[in-house]
């Protein structure tokens, strides 16, 4: 127990620290005395091999095991079940290869000496049926040689997502799977929903964590394969057996991935009673009366429900036709230091306009401007020539210039002012911008 308690987490053992030669107290260190058979240079580790002297009366009762194997290993199982028996007679197992029931059962006989031998013979006949070869399975015999096999079907719910992280295992070529072999120093071996390995503890030990970290998404295997590769370099460096190799040891970061939620159904409470029955068309025409009406009244009926919705129906429809023809929103978006901002502004100029329009209509009552007095009347002669001679002549004229006043009064009246929102004006034409002609008025009159 005392080198149990002294091993890292690899399997090595570590030497404890020296303790102190004067103990304090009365009873401290008293069962501390020198074992003359304790020796260091004694493996405690190392398992000596059975004498069959030690055991010369045999076993009292006769122990066996049995297990099955699949459909498509007894061809093979049957091959090689000479060799299998051969190798277990000399330890005094007997070998037994059932085909109708699809068993493999290996027994204790009067022969058998070690008594820890029927628990190696069980281990073979379990790797037999996980698909290893007769010749490396008969390795776990020896003493020094341990197994084990990995449950692995049942850590992943999802067949796809098993079938691709039991690939990941693998890699391509089995190169992953041979560089973890090499690592390790132990025999792995891939099949359906099991992974055997043999080898010694440690090696058992890493295998185990890789494959079940693999399955379950924890970590990469190439990771893992980084990790040993850096622990086998440094346990060659005795100088760093003492220290602490987690600042040499590559660290990884796992990424959160965001998983997603299960739906919860929520169950409805469990009634032993049948829910109710659903009203039929009958008993709805019951209930409204309609039952009881004749065919005429029925059919009339029926005419007005469609008719309504048919009112109905052209109503949408002609909704959605006059919507195509109302004019869309306009957005305002001037600048406010150009058209001014506020009402003020707005209702100054709408004042002036006004202000504008009447001084312009008492000037033309004064005036008598009439505009027909201006427009050229056509020739009384319908010849081609003179109608391009008068045209000529009135374009040549000063008449067009009398039509000026009348186009400042028609460019004054359009001014248009529209407010949105924010009561900003829109000025679409200004009569700033338009010089005053009212001279050759004058000089018509």
């Amino acid at each position: 127990m005392e080198d149990v308690k002294n091993m890292d987490m690899e399997g090595a053992l570590v030497r404890p620290p020296e303790k102190e030669e004067k103990m304090e107290g009365k009873n401290r260190g008293k069962h501390d005395k020198p074992k003359p058979w304790d020796d260091e240079s004694i493996d405690h580790w190392k398992v000596e091999k059975f004498d069959p002297s030690w055991n010369e009366s045999g076993l009292l009762v006769t122990s066996s095991f049995a297990t099955l194997f699949p459909a498509y290993r007894e061809v093979y199982l049957q091959e090689v079940s000479p060799i299998v028996k051969a190798a277990l007679k000399p330890y005094g197992i007997s070998f037994d290869l059932n085909m109708v029931e699809g068993t493999m059962t290996v027994s204790t006989t009067l022969k058998t000496r070690d008594p820890y031998i029927i628990v190696k013979a069980k281990e073979l006949i379990r790797l037999l049926s996980r698909s290893v070869p007769a010749p490396q399975a008969i390795k776990i015999l020896d003493d020094e040689m341990q197994c084990d096999i990995i449950r692995i079907g049942g850590l992943v719910r999802s067949k796809e997502r098993f079938i691709k992280r039991r690939q990941l295992l693998l890699g391509s070529n089995s190169s992953t799977l041979k560089a973890i072999e090499i690592l390790t120093n132990c025999y792995v071996l891939v099949q359906g929903n099991t992974v055997a390995a043999m080898g010694s503890f440690k090696g058992l030990k890493q295998v185990r964590r890789v494959v079940e970290d693999c399955i379950q998404n924890k970590l990469h295997p190439l990771r893992h394969i980084k990790e040993m590769m850096v622990k086998r370099e440094l346990g060659k460096r005795p100088e760093l057996a003492t220290e602490n190799w987690d600042r040499f040891l590559p660290k990884f970061k796992k990424k959160n991935v965001q998983k997603k939620k299960a739906i919860s159904i929520e169950k409805k409470p469990y009634t032993p009673f049948p829910p109710p029955q659903p009203p039929s068309k009958i008993d709805l025409q019951l209930e409204s009366g309609e039952y009881f009406l004749n065919d005429k009244k029925k059919s009339a009926k029926k005419w007005q429900e469609k008719q309504e919705q048919q009112a109905e129906k052209s109503a949408e429809n002609k909704r959605k036709r006059d919507a195509a023809f109302l004019p869309p929103e306009e957005h305002l978006g001037l600048n406010s230091s150009k058209f001014g901002d506020g009402k003020n502004d707005v209702i100054d100029i709408v004042m002036s306009l006004k202000k504008k329009a009447k001084d312009l209509g008492t000037k033309k009552a004064v005036e008598n401007v009439n505009a027909e007095d201006y427009i050229a009347a056509p020739a009384e002669t319908s010849s081609k020539k003179k109608t391009r001679y008068g045209l000529r002549q009135f374009y040549r004229s000063d008449s067009l210039a009398l039509l000026k006043p009348l186009v400042v009064v028609i460019a004054e009246l359009c001014i248009v002012c529209i407010a949105g929102k924010d009561d900003s004006p829109i000025l679409l034409l200004s009569t700033d911008v338009w010089p005053r002609h009212t001279e050759p008025a004058q000089q018509a009159v």
